[in-house]
Formats: structure tokens, C-alpha cells, sequence
């Protein structure tokens, strides 16, 4: 008779020992397939991997000056898992000059997640960076008393020069954003956080190396591990070469001091950018290394906004330069012809609108009515264009071709400049004003867009390179502050030519009345230089005291710069824009300013404007 309790009991401990077994399998097989705890203990027992950062490529402006560069610096490493406490801590913290308070946050923040995402006990933590040349050497030669601590060669960047701040950008440590976005990075990396330091970022920044050491049982460096075979040398950054002409640019800087505003300076040739001035500005080389952090901090509490690049990000009234766009497409549609005349009696008046004008001859056809500035004419013109039934069908119509016209020139949308942060500025269109007056509205009701008030607003960019296109006669490059990448073709985006819906006898009619404009109109304070000028003030209306405008290029047959000048609350535009810009022009296409000339800018500089609470 079988003994059922034993056969039971047979079956319970062979389950039992399956059981066991398996879950040995599946832990084994966790272990050495799936986890790499155990790897990753082996490897930082065996070896060392060591990051080589690369040297981030130099940026020079358009003559060859070095603009920034890089300095030597030095991080602290530390492999937590090597550490492991023993450490003589006032020692190692009276050699890297830290307290230990500091010491005891410092290696909590290490070890938080929260803190440092990518922490990893068998790998290389900052611990702390940029160490000065004096404690790095103490701590250089007293490492062996440390375990767990490396050192490890950075760089930082300097600026040679205390302008160009907005062009040039700044470099800080990533963030945990930046950290997300691009796997190249890692906590305590640096990375371009403003201008072409910032668009650049991934010419400028190289590529990283690495070193594979072998270590003993004792954790001590035993060299290369299979004589470097492994290891990859780091590859510098990039050199950039700008367009900037850093001379120009300091003038420039200068001219603005005390005064809201901006200048851009285009190649109409090229459409390289000469020079890109926001005021307020600030030092570059106040965010060199440490300094960084409580000088930005500094920038972004002041209410007078010196971060902000208005020269690419402020959206203004662009005024009376607006008119020169007017009559391109009034000229072409048709609208006007040379001898066409519209009668100003100190203003525009009609079904008892009035938009006021100064005093001068009347009626005048489309080149003095550049010359004088004259509102009247380009107020005619908007208005016969809006009403014209044998050309388009309703006054929606007329506006899109208005609107068009406009974007052929550069206006509504970004220009695509190399630099972050640019705004597009405002063209309104037809569903725009059917929207704001329920589809009932004429030339009259939007008559102010004529002189380039009302909803258009243009960056200070969009007016120079305005100017830039009436200098060719018709088209425009995309402006871009970089003119060479080392080893790289220029972008072909900066390269095509945009040709406008506007027509040749059109620009060479509106280049006539900026000619004109400077030898008796409205700039004529620059009829005084030596080289034939073109140019069109501005005064753009505004709640205080109006803006100061101007939009020009020279020479006139051969150009070579175009400018514009805004300067918020600086009156007529021959009030300051214009002095501004013929300093500008003769620094460019002379080289420098003449003694009296170079008087002239120290009385610029020092004029200054009160602003309010309004302008911050």
C-alpha cells in the first residue's frame, strides 16, 4: 500500500527547489542582461573615463579683431562611489578655498536627483567649477590625498572689447532644458545662452574627447587602457569671422549713450550686417566666468530693459521713412507717375479729415514729395488707391495688393537674421480691418498707414534693410551678422537675392527724392560730406515726445552702407537720427571721423534725453 503522504511531501520539495532555482535564473539573468549596476561598479573599479572638453572657436569681426576668445579654467570632479567619506574635509576645503558648510551642501546637491538629473555614483560629478589659477595649483599637487576628486581643463570665454554685447551673445551652464533638448550635453556643460554664441552654438562648441584610464586594485592611474586605443581627441569649435565692424559699432555705442534707441548698418551688397547697436546696452565682459550670475541678475532687474536688443526686437512706427515705400508701389500700380501732383495746403484734408503737414511748395509730384516729407501726397495716394474700382474690385482688394507689396519689401514678417530673438513687426491686411470696423471701412479710415503710423510697425532691422533695398535698386539679401564660418559655406538663405514687387523706374524716381532730401530737404545737414548721401527722415508720432528717425544709404551710385537710426523721443528726425548717421557713414566709408567731425560725436554723446516711467 503506497505511503500517499510521503509522495505528497516528494512533489512539495521538488516544487519547492524549482521554485528556487528559477527565481536564481531570473535574477541572474536580471543581473547580467538587464542592470548595469554591477557593470557599471566593475568599469569604475577598472577605469577611468576622463571628458576632454573642446577649445570653443574664437569670433573675430569683419577686419580680423579678435572679439572673444578662450581663457584656461578648472572644474572639480568627484566619483561619489570613490569617495566614500574618506576625506581629510578642512583639508581639501582650505586648498580649493571653499567653507565646509559649502563642502556639505555642495555634495548634497550632488547626490540629489532633483538637483543633478544625471546623477550616476560611478561617474564624474561637478562639484565645483571654474577654480583660479592659485587654488587649482595647490589642489593640483595634493590631489592624492583626496580620492574621488579629479580635476578637469575648461575654458572660459573673454571679450576683448566692452561693446557688440547684443551680437555677440554670452555662454553659460546648461540648463536642465538645454540638457533635454541635445544629449551632447551634460550638467556643468557651457553653452551659447544669448547672440551668435546662442545661433551658433553647434559650430561654436566643437566636439567632446575622451580618455579611458586604467586603474589598480587601489583605484591609482595605471595610464591608458590598451595604450589609448579607445580614446578620441576632442575637436575645437569653429572660428566665426562677423560682418561687425567693431569700430563702427563703438561709434555707434557711443552716439547712443543716454538715449533709448537702436542702429542697424547693412551691406546693401552682401547684406552683411556692419553693425547692430541696442541702447541701453551693457558690458560683455561683466558675464565673463563668476562675474556672470550677479551681473545678470543685475540686467534683468533693470526696469530700463538694457537685454533687450531693440534693434531686432523693438516694433516702432517707422514714420515718415515708411513713405518711400508708398510711392514705390504707388509708381508701380500705376496709382502715380513722375509728373503726377497732389495739392498740400499745410496738410491733407478731405470729407473733413485732416492729417497735418509743415509748410512747402504745393502741389509737388512724387521726388519732392520725398524731399520735403510732404504727408499730404502719400495720403492722396492711399486714398485714390483704396477708392480705384477699374483696378480692384472693393477696397479689400486694393489693401491685399498693398499688403503684398509691403512683404515684397521685408515688412510684416521675420527677416530670417542670424540672430535669436527677432520680431516681424506689423502689416495689416484686409481680414485685419474687416474685423476691426465689421467689414466697413475705406482709405479714409486707415489713411495714417500712408506715413507709417497707425497699426504698421517695423523692427529698426526692417527699416535699414529697407534702405538697403532702395540701394539696389529693387532687392535685398537676408541681413546675417556672420560673414564666415571656419570650413563652411556661407548658408545659402544669406545668399539669394529677394527682389520686391516694386519696379526699377520706381527706385531710381524714390532714390531722385532721397538725393534731393539731403541737398535741400529734410537731411540736408548732410549734404556737408563728401560723398553723396541718400536719405529720408522720420518723426514718428508717439504718446510723449516723438521719435527721431532716419533711413539712408551712400554712396549714391555705388553703395556700399545702409542705415538706420531710431531714437525713441529724440523729436524730428534732423533732430538726432540724422547727425547720428552722417558720423556713421563717414566712419564706414572713410575709415574715421575728421577732427571736426569727431567734435561733432562728443557733443552727441553727451546730449542726452529725460526719459519717463513710459519708456521702460
Amino acid at each position: 500500500m503506497k505511503d500517499y503522504d510521503l509522495e505528497n511531501r516528494k512533489f512539495v520539495i521538488g516544487g519547492i527547489a524549482i521554485v528556487i532555482v528559477t527565481i536564481y535564473i531570473i535574477r541572474l539573468f536580471s543581473l547580467q542582461l538587464v542592470s548595469d549596476d554591477y557593470r557599471k561598479s566593475a568599469d569604475s573599479n577598472a577605469f577611468l573615463k576622463k571628458i576632454e572638453y573642446p577649445s570653443r572657436g574664437i569670433i573675430r569681426d569683419r577686419k580680423g579683431k579678435i572679439l572673444v576668445f578662450n581663457q584656461p579654467s578648472y572644474n572639480i570632479m568627484v566619483v561619489m562611489n570613490e569617495e566614500k567619506g574618506h576625506l581629510d574635509t578642512m583639508d581639501f576645503c582650505n586648498t580649493i578655498g571653499i567653507t565646509k558648510e559649502y563642502f556639505i551642501q555642495r555634495m548634497e546637491e550632488v547626490k540629489d536627483p532633483a538637483k543633478n538629473p544625471g546623477y550616476s555614483r560611478f561617474t564624474q560629478q561637478l562639484f565645483l567649477s571654474q577654480v583660479d589659477d592659485r587654488n587649482f595649483s595647490v589642489f593640483q599637487e595634493k590631489m592624492f590625498r583626496f580620492p574621488g576628486f579629479y580635476a578637469q581643463k575648461r575654458s572660459i570665454r573673454q571679450y576683448e572689447y566692452p561693446y557688440a554685447a547684443h551680437v555677440l551673445g554670452d555662454v553659460a551652464e546648461v540648463s536642465q532644458g538645454d540638457i533635454d533638448e541635445d544629449d551632447y550635453y551634460q550638467a556643468g556643460d557651457y553653452i551659447g545662452k544669448l547672440g551668435v554664441e546662442r545661433s551658433y552654438e553647434k559650430q561654436l562648441r566643437g566636439e567632446k574627447g575622451v580618455q579611458i584610464l586604467l586603474r589598480d586594485a587601489h583605484g591609482r592611474i595605471q595610464g591608458k587602457y590598451q595604450h589609448g586605443r579607445f580614446d578620441h581627441k576632442p575637436k575645437p569649435g569653429k572660428d566665426l569671422t562677423l560682418a561687425i565692424d567693431i569700430d563702427l559699432q563703438a561709434l555707434g555705442e557711443r552716439l547712443l549713450e543716454g538715449k533709448i534707441g537702436a542702429i542697424v548698418a547693412i551691406d546693401p551688397q552682401t547684406g552683411e550686417v556692419l553693425s547692430l547697436v541696442s541702447s541701453p546696452t551693457f558690458d560683455p565682459r561683466n558675464l565673463e566666468g563668476k562675474k556672470r550670475g550677479p551681473y545678470h541678475r543685475m540686467l534683468t532687474r533693470d526696469v530700463w530693459k538694457p537685454m533687450l536688443n531693440r534693434a531686432i526686437m523693438g516694433q516702432y512706427p517707422p514714420g515718415s521713412t515708411f513713405k518711400t515705400s508708398q510711392g514705390l508701389m504707388f509708381l508701380t500700380e500705376g496709382i502715380i507717375n513722375s509728373h503726377t501732383q497732389y495739392p498740400c495746403h499745410h496738410g491733407f484734408y478731405y470729407r473733413g479729415l485732416h492729417v497735418g503737414c509743415h509748410g512747402h511748395a504745393s502741389p509737388l509730384s512724387i521726388v519732392p514729395a520725398i524731399s520735403t516729407s510732404c504727408n499730404s501726397f502719400f495720403c492722396w495716394g492711399l486714398v485714390n488707391m483704396m477708392a480705384n474700382r477699374n483696378k480692384y474690385k472693393n477696397v479689400q482688394s486694393a489693401m491685399d495688393t498693398w499688403r503684398d507689396y509691403m512683404v515684397s519689401m521685408g515688412f510684416g514678417y521675420k527677416l530670417g537674421i542670424d540672430l535669436p530673438g527677432e520680431k516681424r513687426g506689423l502689416i495689416p491686411n484686409a481680414d485685419y480691418y474687416d474685423k476691426a470696423y465689421r467689414g466697413s471701412w475705406n482709405g479714409l479710415t486707415v489713411i495714417s498707414i500712408s506715413i507709417g503710423q497707425g497699426e504698421v510697425n517695423l523692427t529698426p532691422l526692417q527699416i535699414a534693410n529697407l534702405g538697403a533695398t532702395i540701394a539696389n535698386r529693387g532687392y535685398y539679401y537676408v541681413p546675417h551678422v556672420v560673414q564666415k564660418v571656419q570650413g563652411e559655406p556661407l548658408d545659402t538663405t544669406f545668399t539669394r537675392r529677394h527682389y520686391t514687387r516694386a519696379s526699377r523706374r520706381a527706385y531710381d524716381l524714390t532714390v531722385a527724392g532721397m538725393r534731393a532730401s539731403v541737398l535741400g530737404g529734410t537731411c540736408k545737414h548732410l549734404g556737408g560730406y563728401s560723398f553723396p548721401i541718400c536719405g529720408k527722415t522720420g518723426t514718428a508720432q508717439n504718446r510723449g515726445q516723438d521719435h527721431s528717425v532716419f533711413m539712408g544709404f551712400a554712396p549714391m551710385d555705388n553703395p556700399k552702407i545702409a542705415i538706420a537710426v531710431y531714437v525713441e523721443n529724440g523729436g524730428f528726425g534732423a533732430d538726432f537720427a540724422v547727425p547720428i548717421a552722417g558720423l556713421l557713414f563717414e566712419q564706414y566709408i572713410k575709415g574715421k571721423l575728421s577732427p571736426d567731425r569727431e567734435k561733432e560725436a562728443e557733443m552727441l554723446q553727451k546730449r542726452r534725453i529725460a526719459y519717463g516711467s513710459n519708456n521702460r
